[in-house]
């Protein structure tokens, strides 16, 4: 609609997360009186930007972040991102504006969905003033037509891993979920998927599993710790067990998005994000893609600095191992900081579950 090139600060925390490089940017952060219990994507990249260090130097041959021209945020995945994205418009002066998202929802309500449009036009005046461009309504309908096409495909891809074997796991789907997280308005993200649909077709026809001998299927809960998914997948895979569904990599899926009807629609869609429903819609959302994918069992990761994507700290697991029947596990980690995993206690904790999964199954 503006013409905006738009950069996505939790994407370049995650990066920092993945490369192991946060232990060393999250001390600078904290320096500067951010507190080491927030967010450690937010501590992690205002650290990097502190320091002067960002990994798209090597990737990209960036010197530095690029600078913004104004900054747009929506809390509804989580309520710090104000806070995180506050520090840079201070620090360069730019203006920031937002969409404030109401919480713990259970049913979305007709009210919640006008207070969000209310907000996200609310938006239009500054970014035009910021990009001296009028708002077009027929490109927005185009961006969310392309959005919709995306969402589909990433939906498809996701739900081949409820085949069995599973041509994917979890860790495929956190590399593979790239396009859907910052291509989803662009025809290059539904390309992506088109192809990437193809070769999981080609896969489950000849019933090539991601994990050769499957023996178990996990659902997992919570954030990935991005410093250990190659460590994980390798443990996952020697265990033969599949974790074949996650709520975190679902975040992608907007079913709702219309482009008939784009600001109620994407208000809707962010309204039905899991991270603002209550705790009765979350335990079904869980429930129906245990069953859907005839899940074994469930992990939950209790990610220390990330309350919002944290489900496993009210009785969550205890409840839904009674209602399914399912056996549940909490490990204990983060997103970044991995001076909060233990990686012996966590492997050991895993080979348990697996072998309670060989015990109760027979």
């Amino acid at each position: 609609m503006f013409d905006f090139a738009v950069y996505y600060p939790e994407n370049h925390g995650a990066l920092l997360g993945a490369k192991r490089a946060s232990t060393d940017m999250i001390p600078c952060a904290v320096a500067a009186g951010y507190s080491p219990d927030i967010c450690s994507y937010l501590t992690s990249d205002i650290g990097a930007y502190l320091k002067g260090f960002t990994p798209l130097a090597a990737a990209y041959g960036f010197k530095a972040i690029p600078r913004p021209d104004v900054i747009v945020f929506n809390n509804n995945q989580c309520r710090e991102v104000q806070d995180w994205f506050m520090f840079f418009a201070r620090h360069w002066r730019v203006p920031i504006i937002g969409v404030n998202s109401p919480r713990v929802i259970g049913g979305v309500k007709s009210c919640q969905i006008q207070d969000v449009v209310s907000q996200l036009m609310d938006l239009i005046p500054t970014l035009e003033a910021v990009s001296g461009r009028k708002f077009d309504m027929d490109k927005l309908k185009e961006v969310v037509r392309l959005s919709k096409a995306c969402t589909e495909r990433w939906r498809k891809t996701l739900e081949f891993s409820c085949l069995s074997p599973a041509p994917m796991t979890f860790f495929d789907h956190c590399i593979h979920m790239g396009p859907a997280v910052l291509l989803r308005g662009a025809k290059d993200a539904v390309e992506y998927y088109d192809d990437l649909i193809d070769a999981l077709k080609e896969l489950s026809r000849e019933k090539i599993a991601a994990v050769p001998g499957e023996r178990f299927r996990i659902y997992w809960d919570g954030m990935p710790i991005w410093g250990k998914l190659s460590k994980l997948s390798k443990l996952f895979s020697e265990e033969r067990t599949a974790i074949v569904a996650s709520t975190y990599c679902n975040s992608w899926i907007f079913d709702s998005l219309d482009p008939d009807n784009p600001f109620e629609s994407m208000a809707r869609a962010s309204l039905e994000c899991f991270n603002v429903r209550d705790e009765t819609f979350k335990e079904g959302y869980i429930r129906s893609w245990v069953e859907r994918c005839d899940v074994h069992g469930i992990i939950f990761h209790d990610a220390k600095t990330c309350p919002y994507n944290t489900n496993s700290r009210f009785a969550m697991p205890r409840r839904l191992e009674r209602e399914l029947g399912v056996p549940t596990l909490v490990i204990h980690g983060d997103l970044n900081d991995l001076r909060l995993f233990s990686e012996e206690q966590t492997v050991t904790n895993i080979q348990a579950f697996v072998e309670q999964l060989h015990e109760s199954r027979g």
